[in-house]
């Protein structure tokens, strides 16, 4: 990959959930966000379809810089085993400079059941029932020990695990953080990573049941950004994102949570509902954090429903002060955009990503971005 452009954001997959979209026209892949920078880009979150969106956006994973995880939910975390195991044919010559991968933890606890079972559920794999980052990665060298042993003895690769440096991220002590009851204690961001291009910095957010959850910040000498992952309204997000040029942040549209949830009495639909709720925010939401954080740009993702119509999504332009955008699938966005560009939309990142304005389609086997016309 070459350096042809400032610092910026590929959105490889807007979409959250555990689940494909009935309905959705858009066709959004899972969660995942490139930052490129320089001749490297960096991997946010492996939602499904990464590494199909990854060739789409024009992207070599042999220019990989690292990958960070938000969290271990499986919609942030489901086609980490495509990368694991497919990545070690673009990844070869990583043997001796893995990639670096950064997440969470293992958590050391259960949650606790939700107070509205009337019978409690029995957790699987109760031997490691809280596997953190580097021991999930482990596991799926493991699940994939045929298929990779064949390759490694028959054709001479290297192993995963020879590419691929496991980080679980440490929590800074005397922060009284714990799983359970004090899984977002106020913080300072700390530093998980830096090299020449960016320096990483995370925080704890607030995403329960799951902990620990954090949200990263990229900063590059031309600009920054700070992506959410999953949260609720929280502190340590806007302390994480102050001053901030673009913040990516998940949306979730609270009428649909009722229409789907609302209505039910079983404990499943009102344990749900809840967990919607004291785990997720809301459009306004999303603009109050980003007010808060004093970002220059707020781009919503990880949208929940995937299928809901636009109009969902765009009432954030009018309560937002500065630049809001709804971005699809493949779209760019420059850090710091240029002055003469800055009323314009995210671009598609190459083939196959349309103008959503006019519905057209990017010719097939366009490399550049193609500019879409304004919201």
């Amino acid at each position: 990959m070459q350096s042809t452009s400032s610092p910026r954001v590929i959105t490889l997959g807007t979409a959250g959930g555990p689940r494909w979209w009935k309905g959705d026209t858009k066709d959004r892949a899972g969660i995942a966000t490139a930052v490129v920078v320089g001749e490297r880009f960096y991997l946010v979150d492996a939602g499904h379809g990464v590494g199909r969106r990854i060739r789409q956006a024009g992207l070599e994973l042999a220019d990989l810089g690292g990958i960070f995880i938000t969290h271990l939910h499986s919609d942030h975390t489901i086609d980490i085993p495509s990368l694991v195991v497919f990545g070690t044919h673009e990844l070869q010559h990583r043997a001796g400079n893995p990639v670096p991968v950064f997440g969470p933890g293992n958590r050391g606890a259960l949650p606790p059941v939700s107070p509205f079972a009337t019978e409690a559920p029995q957790p699987v794999a109760p031997e490691n029932p809280t596997p953190g980052t580097a021991d999930m990665i482990r596991g799926i060298v493991a699940a994939y020990a045929t298929d990779l042993n064949d390759r490694i003895l028959d054709s001479l690769r290297p192993s995963p695990l020879e590419l691929l440096e496991l980080n679980d991220i440490e929590i800074p002590a005397g922060l009284g953080y714990h799983v359970n009851e004090n899984p977002t204690p106020d913080m300072e961001p700390f530093e998980v990573f830096r090299d020449e291009y960016v320096t990483v910095t995370a925080i704890l957010v607030e995403h329960p049941p799951v902990a620990p959850a954090f949200a990263f910040r990229f900063d590059t000498a031309g600009g920054s950004v700070t992506i959410s992952g999953d949260t609720c309204a929280t502190a340590n997000l806007v302390r994480l994102a102050k001053d901030t040029d673009l913040l990516l942040h998940e949306a979730i549209d609270f009428e649909w949570v009722e229409g789907l949830y609302g209505h039910r009495t079983d404990d499943e639909g009102r344990a749900s509902r809840d967990h919607h709720y004291k785990s997720h925010t809301s459009v306004a939401g999303a603009v109050e954090q980003a007010r808060a954080a004093g970002a220059r740009r707020l781009a919503l993702h990880h949208l929940v429903p995937g299928s809901a119509d636009d109009t969902v999504w765009a009432q954030g332009e009018t309560l937002f002060p500065g630049r809001f955008l709804v971005p699809e699938d493949l779209d760019v966005i420059d850090l710091v955009p240029d002055a003469a560009a800055s009323g314009s939309s995210p671009t598609p990142a190459s083939a196959g990503a349309g103008s959503r304005d006019e519905g057209t389609q990017v010719p097939s086997g366009t490399t550049a971005p193609t500019t879409v016309p304004a919201r």
